[in-house]
């Protein structure tokens, strides 16, 4: 499995004082950042240049987002996701074109206006020939991530920015445009890089699938529950087999480069023949596959068979006589793989002895099969479409597809083209032969409609009707074709209120409303400790590591706002920062972590429980203590007390701000 490692999530030493000219600076600078420098002389820019205010006209600017108009559309979902994250820091999150012309921004309205004073706007320019070094500009032209923080920055007017840019490549590897956070450099966190790279490689995914739509497309990972996520390698083939393309963790999972991988077909890569897939989806679209790779690897994969109907007609057909059952270099049938798949993500997986979520399970256990709508309530990051997916897959329908729409994701004017699917020339930039459409992409499985409180009101009542007469009739047809799926659904919304307030259809409402089921917030969960347990097995390559007392204590006090999606990406990071150490503690924990965790004692806590929460309250007292004490052992030197620590030097100078 593949899997990031320190160095891959690294990001180059920010000096604690750097001025550009200054003697000995270079000797401290990124190699990164003194190439760029370089590169910014010998465009004849000087450091002590104005900002340079020559912005598109806006009729030449529409004309750039309409050119961009697929990296646009996929980019903003994600650039308003990454927003969420860092609102109210003080920054501003951007995408530009290939040649680093800023497309569309968000930030903060206070750093706007300071962003504004050097340009930092939709229609300029950020390319390292107009900007000199900057992280824009830099992500271009080393077409990797780049981290331009204060006076790293060549033009003296922007060392008031810190920048964290990621380059977005399209299927070739050719860079189509950037996703940059820019900021005050005193906001800068040590998280924003990881933020942002995950955001590109979001988007690239995304640009990946509407690129290869007239395909077969294969999700696969060495474990099913990746599949679906950043992890998961992507592939894509003509209908008759010949490999059009991968993302970058295909590549890397497949172990060949793209030159390399052109004289392939899907059955020389997962020895399988391109026929038994067809009957594979045929019989249990789109169940997972038990996959060998050229390499010997065992993977699983999820086939999607993006066709139009006369291509996919045609290559059924010609699988009609295929008598054996579809088998894999593995020696195991698609069938048992698919099987085998399901009981690890059914919802006997999903108990872990906390009573509530015992009572969810039981509940939906009763209904399975007997066509009930199921409404999952909860908050962000309770596990909403895990559920969902464990009821489909021990569900009669499990053989068949599983489709997760999320309504919120999904930009509104495309919403209703992606559910319904539509027919050649229906509108302006419709691709040829149409398209299929998510609900009849599910005929016969689960529809998983994801915060269907955010449906846009004006589509609602198509949903209904869809849902009463079992039929959909797509954008730009006449005809009107029967649809046979099971409904979940799932919201974080109080539905009625927003029915109160007129954006949501109560008919609608009291369709959707079969058996609603509540997933606890994990503050409220009794089995924190199987759960941590369980996250690490799944994020880390053996079970070596575990969680100390004292952090699992904390644990139990943390409010947990991000449920299990924050636990998840916490203990993701933290298994990084533990490296060779077989115990997550504190230390590997982010600066913001005690930020909401309830330091107070709970009602009839013992003594040790007490004591904690005293240390837990005198904890920046205790850290400047041992800091104290390392940097006397150390002589006063500030690196080696960093290195015998394990934390960074930033770090040491922030809890003892007297050695600035």
């Amino acid at each position: 499995m593949h899997r990031q490692t320190a160095q891959d999530l690294s990001i180059q030493h920010v000096p604690a004082t750097c001025t550009p000219r200054a003697a000995g600076w270079a000797d401290n600078m990124p190699l990164i950042i003194e190439t760029s420098h370089q590169r910014s002389l010998a465009y004849g820019l000087a450091a002590d240049s104005a900002a340079d205010f020559s912005p598109l006209r806006p009729d030449a600017l529409a004309l750039l987002i309409e050119k961009n108009r697929l990296l646009h559309t996929h980019a903003i979902p994600a650039m308003e996701t990454l927003y969420q994250q860092i609102v109210n820091t003080h920054n501003m999150v951007i995408l530009t074109d290939a040649n680093g012309v800023i497309v569309h921004s968000l930030g903060d309205d206070d750093f706007l206006e300071k962003a504004n004073r050097v340009a930092l706007q939709p229609g300029v320019a950020w390319s390292e020939a107009s900007k000199g070094t900057n992280a824009i500009g830099t992500a271009i032209a080393e077409k990797a991530p780049a981290l331009v923080h204060a006076e790293q920055h060549f033009l003296s007017v922007n060392h008031f920015l810190t920048c964290s840019a990621a380059p977005i490549t399209d299927h070739l590897g050719k860079v189509v445009g950037v996703l940059d956070v820019s900021g005050d450099q005193r906001s800068f966190h040590k998280h924003t890089m990881a933020l942002v790279r995950m955001s590109a490689l979001m988007i690239e995914n995304q640009l990946f699938s509407a690129t290869f739509e007239d395909a077969i497309t294969i999700h696969f990972h060495a474990r099913p529950e990746f599949i679906g996520t950043l992890m998961e390698g992507i592939a894509s083939f003509s209908p008759g087999g010949r490999f059009l393309s991968a993302n970058r963790n295909g590549l890397f999972q497949l172990g060949l480069s793209y030159a390399a991988l052109q004289s392939h077909t899907f059955s020389s890569l997962f020895g399988l023949p391109v026929s038994s897939l067809y009957e594979h989806y045929r019989a249990a679209s789109p169940g997972l596959l038990n996959l060998c790779l050229h390499s010997g690897v065992r993977v699983f994969g999820r086939a999607q068979l993006r066709l139009s109907s006369s291509v996919f007609q045609q290559s059924l057909a010609a699988t009609e006589t295929s008598a054996p059952p579809p088998s894999t270099a593995c020696g195991a049938t698609a069938g048992h793989a698919a099987s085998a798949a399901r009981r690890l993500s059914g919802l006997r997986y999903l108990r872990t002895g906390d009573p509530q979520l015992e009572l969810v399970i039981d509940k939906v256990g009763k209904v399975l099969g007997h066509d009930i709508p199921i409404m999952i309530m909860g908050e962000t990051g309770t596990g909403k479409e895990l559920l969902a997916q464990a009821i489909h897959n021990d569900s009669p329908r499990a053989a068949n597809p599983f489709v997760a729409v999320n309504c919120a994701s999904i930009p509104e004017t495309l919403i209703e083209s992606e559910l319904f699917g539509y027919e050649d020339g229906a509108f302006t930039g419709a691709r040829k032969k149409g398209a299929i459409g998510r609900i009849l992409q599910a005929n016969g499985g689960t529809l998983f409609l994801d915060e269907i409180g955010d449906m846009p009101f004006s589509l609602q009542a198509r949903l209904l009707r869809v849902l009463q007469e079992r039929m959909v009739t797509p954008l730009g047809s006449a005809k009107s074709i029967p649809v046979n799926v099971e409904l979940i659904c799932a919201t974080n919304h109080n539905l009625r209120e927003r029915m109160a307030k007129g954006l949501f259809r109560e008919d609608l409402y009291y369709r959707l409303n079969g058996l609603v089921v509540k997933l606890p917030p994990l503050r409220e969960r009794t089995d924190l400790e199987t759960v941590v347990k369980k996250i690490l097995a799944a994020e880390s390559s053996s079970e070596r590591y575990r969680v100390s007392p004292e952090l699992l204590d904390l644990f139990h006090r943390h409010k947990w706002p991000g449920n299990f999606r924050q636990l998840t990406n916490l203990l993701r990071t933290a298994i990084i920062m533990a490296g060779d150490e077989h115990e997550i503690c504190q230390r590997h924990m982010p600066d913001d972590f005690l930020d909401d965790i309830d330091l107070t004692p709970a009602a009839g806590a013992t003594a040790p429980a007490q004591e904690i929460a005293t240390t837990v309250a005198n904890l920046e007292e205790m850290e400047q203590s041992a800091i104290l004490k390392s940097l006397a052992a150390h002589g006063g030197n500030v690196s080696a007390t960093a290195r015998a620590l394990g934390v960074s030097r930033n770090t040491i100078y922030r809890k003892v701000p007297s050695l600035k």
